[in-house]
């Protein structure tokens, strides 16, 4: 089984690591059970391999935010995503999570301000897939970046790499961890796209929390099924990426940015 030394780990691993020459492979190897190692007794870390098809239609999940909607003094995505995956902000900007947080922009001539949750923007060309040097960074079929952390050595060049600053580094000891969305100290994370709810035909815990508020503001779905609420929306309003210009294409779109 690629990416994982131990056959009875479950792991379902999509990426190319039949590409990696034996003995890069024997090493990958045995970074993955150092890895292992640092999780909480009886969690495994799996890279979710999930199906592409979804209504019919091959998928491109993504997200569409509507910036008006999102309230400033709002901050339930971010808390629905900490509940839901186990991570905290402990006011250390540098050193935590950064699955998804809360942006002001502020035009500075008018004063006029805009508040926006900004996370992995989940690429058609991602740069942090590009300079994985393990290939523990991949993209899903459907669209959804993800981290198998049985390849990840912590040498976070994808970090730098993200033009979004949307990925982090696992620093502290881990306690009480999700089984559905398991960490590992040193190892690199990121916003999964509630991945393990996306399989099962769920919504993305932020996406859920900010629908309970009433503001309406984050949408989820198929960005390839013309039918969906979300492929109607950006065909019939304008929308836009963040760095477009960078030619990544993300799948996560703003209205009214």
């Amino acid at each position: 089984m690629s990416g994982c030394d131990k056959s009875n780990c479950g792991c379902v691993n999509t990426n190319p690591t039949d590409l990696l020459s034996s003995s890069r492979r024997n090493f990958l190897g045995g970074a993955a059970a150092v890895a292992t190692l640092t999780l909480a007794p009886g969690i495994t870390i799996t890279a979710f391999g999930g199906s592409a098809k979804a209504s019919g239609h091959h998928a491109r999940w993504g997200l569409l935010v509507d910036v008006n909607k999102c309230k400033k003094d709002c901050n339930a995505c971010v808390t629905a995503c900490s509940t839901e995956h186990g991570w905290e902000d402990t006011g250390h900007p540098l050193t935590d999570a950064q699955w998804i947080r809360k942006v002001t922009l502020k035009d500075k001539k008018s004063g006029f301000e805009q508040s926006l949750p900004v996370m992995c923007q989940h690429c058609a060309e991602p740069p942090c897939v590009d300079v994985c040097p393990t290939a523990a960074s991949f993209r899903r079929d459907d669209g959804i970046v993800l981290v198998d952390k049985h390849l990840c050595i912590g040498c976070r060049y994808c970090i730098m790499a993200c033009p979004y600053q949307a990925r982090s580094f696992i620093h502290e000891p881990l306690i009480d961890q999700k089984e559905y969305s398991p960490r590992g100290k040193g190892t690199v994370e990121s916003c999964n796209l509630c991945v393990h709810r996306v399989d099962v035909g769920g919504t993305p815990a932020c996406v859920e929390a900010c629908s309970a508020t009433g503001n309406g503001a984050m949408l989820f779905g198929n960005l390839n099924d013309p039918d969906s609420e979300i492929s109607k929306r950006v065909a019939e309003y304008p929308s836009t990426q963040i760095r477009a210009d960078l030619g990544l294409d993300p799948g996560v779109r703003y209205e009214n940015l």
